[in-house]
């Protein structure tokens, strides 16, 4: 690896100070610009067909993005039919603007014009590239005749904008901007305004995009500052960034763009895009969304946005991509899991409107993740805290916290040898199989009669090893009565260490749960659990279960 090879290929403006710096938040949500069936679709290995294009175009409308770059009409047949058949079968809503991509070639932008032609509402977006290698090494041209191609194709623009029947709006990339030596990218975006002359009434967007990143982002958002403020009929210009990621930084570049005075964003879902991707609008959007800025684009049913991208562009969200993928809500830590539980039994107990549970930067539920499946996940690194977080959420059992910790170990131990992790319904089984109204391997309880005195007199009926016997004891409870005559039937040694119950369900035929913990002579702690409608017989299966586990 040849280091020597690389020099800084940006150009810093050459500015002292600037007040982008000083802001700590975005106050408002951008103008969202999709570029998902453009600058997205042309970088699949195989471009999505035309009624893929229209399905991800109704999703994207679904979301909440008002202005949708469509396509390059004069570049592909497919994609002029795809923007034909929108505007013929009047699917663009009335609040949605499509906008369309041209170079400045006469050619493409006379067909770009044709291509629109009766849409009601339309952005024209031209561009040509500004940056110092492209003019050295592609175009082999001066920064004038660079700066003559854009005014030339803003002036066709302008003429045929007059020609053709509809709303238009305009727009301009010096496209490699940040390749561009910032003076001359501002007197080539001035120029065009010049001809384009906007108008608040009738405003122009200006697009500074990070074509190719190659900065650290504070360099791009002082690039930013330093153009808008400079940009003439700044208050009819809409400042735009368009940033990609091939540093790893597109968020960062977009959201100190638009502290540095940028108005809108063009981005794509799941940060789709040439090369390594641009701008992650659903990441950009929700980072606004955990400040408290409703960013006016609706992800709350992230399972089938995900879903819908996948099926058609056959990419694949990663599963840690931020607020998307399957794993970014997944505590397998114990100490990560013990905190969630407890975080989210606080915030219950406090009736705590704010979300403030550790470890969880929005709750799941926001975008249609769940507790139980998304948020606590178990394998063998998981705690007793997650473990019995899980069971509780999902099946309702609230363990004795000693006993979470014995059904933790068992439950790792699980995990471990199976080399898996364990779903809701097989911790469950776990926790079934180990304590709950447990039949042997010792005995099992058919039946208990009390005979109430001074003390509760009990008769229990057992089966034991297969053989049935019938044993008494005398108690001050009818379940200490059952377990002194358990002890004497079946000469044993114990004492009950440990009970809590609790009800399954809210209904007046609610279940009952009852756990025992027994401790023996040796210091060895067992335990069981007990499920009933009869709170007295949930108690004796869980005190027998306990037993059993002394056997197991």
């Amino acid at each position: 690896m040849d280091v020597t090879k690389y020099v800084p290929g940006y150009y810093a403006p050459k500015v002292n100070a600037y007040r982008w710096v000083k802001k700590d938040h975005i106050e408002k949500a951008p103008i969202w610009c999709s570029v998902d069936l453009r600058d997205g679709n042309q970088a699949l290995i195989v471009p999505m067909s035309l009624e893929e294009k229209l399905e991800f175009f109704q999703m994207l409308v679904k979301i909440g993005f008002k202005e949708i770059e469509v396509g390059f009409p004069a570049a592909s047949e497919t994609e002029y039919e795809f923007l034909r058949t929108l505007i013929e079968k009047n699917m663009i809503p009335d609040d949605v603007t499509v906008q369309v991509l041209t170079q400045c070639r006469e050619h493409i932008i006379r067909k770009t014009f044709e291509a629109v032609r009766g849409a009601k509402k339309a952005v024209i977006h031209f561009y040509n590239s500004t940056s110092s290698v492209q003019r050295e090494q592609v175009f082999h041209k001066s920064k004038e005749e660079i700066k003559q191609i854009a005014v030339d194709g803003a002036e066709l623009v302008r003429k045929l904008s007059e020609e053709y029947e509809g709303s238009f709006m305009f727009e301009y990339s010096p496209e490699s901007f940040t390749g561009t030596e910032p003076d001359y990218a501002l007197e080539v975006c001035n120029a065009v305004l010049d001809v384009m002359k906007p108008t608040e009434e009738r405003p122009m967007i200006i697009n500074l995009p990070v074509t190719v990143e190659m900065s650290m982002p504070h360099i791009y958002a002082n690039q930013i500052e330093y153009c808008s403020d400079r940009l003439k009929y700044r208050d009819s210009v809409i400042l735009s960034t368009h940033p990609h990621n091939d540093r790893g930084t597109g968020t960062a570049d977009a959201e100190l763009a638009l502290l540095a005075g940028a108005q809108r964003v063009e981005c794509c879902l799941f940060g789709n895009g040439e090369r390594t991707g641009n701008v992650d609008a659903i990441t950009l959007a929700m980072n606004m969304y955990t400040h408290g800025v409703d960013p006016h684009l609706d992800f709350s049913n992230m399972p089938k946005i995900c879903e819908t991208y996948e099926r058609l562009t056959h990419m694949q969200v990663s599963p840690r991509q931020p607020y998307a993928g399957s794993l970014v809500f997944a505590a397998f830590s114990g100490s990560h899991q013990d905190a969630i539980a407890k975080g989210m039994a606080y915030r219950k107990e406090k009736q705590e409107h704010r979300w403030t549970v550790p470890y969880l930067p929005i709750d799941p539920m926001d975008v249609s993740r769940t507790y139980d499946a998304d948020v606590i996940r178990i394998n063998s690194q998981s705690g007793k805290g997650g473990i019995g977080y899980v069971l509780e959420q999902s099946y309702g059992y609230s363990l004795p916290k000693k006993m979470r910790e014995d059904f933790g170990y068992t439950v790792k131990e699980v995990s471990d040898h199976a080399h898996a992790e364990l779903k809701p319904d097989e911790v469950y089984q776990v926790f079934k199989d180990t304590y709950l109204n447990r039949t042997g391997p010792l005995f099992e309880v058919r039946e208990a009669h009390f005979i109430q005195g001074k003390q509760i007199r009990a008769v229990v009926t057992c089966s034991v090893r297969g053989e049935e016997k019938e044993f008494y004891g005398e108690g001050n409870g009818r379940l200490n009565a059952v377990s002194n005559a358990i002890k004497d039937g079946l000469g044993l040694d114990f004492s009950l260490d440990t009970y809590t119950e609790h009800a399954l369900d809210k209904k007046s035929s609610a279940r009952a749960a009852c756990y025992v913990g027994l401790i023996w002579p040796d210091g060895k702690r067992t335990w069981g659990a007990g499920e009933n409608h009869d709170i007295i017989r949930a108690g004796i299966y869980a005190l027998v279960s306990a037993i059993n586990n002394r056997e197991a």
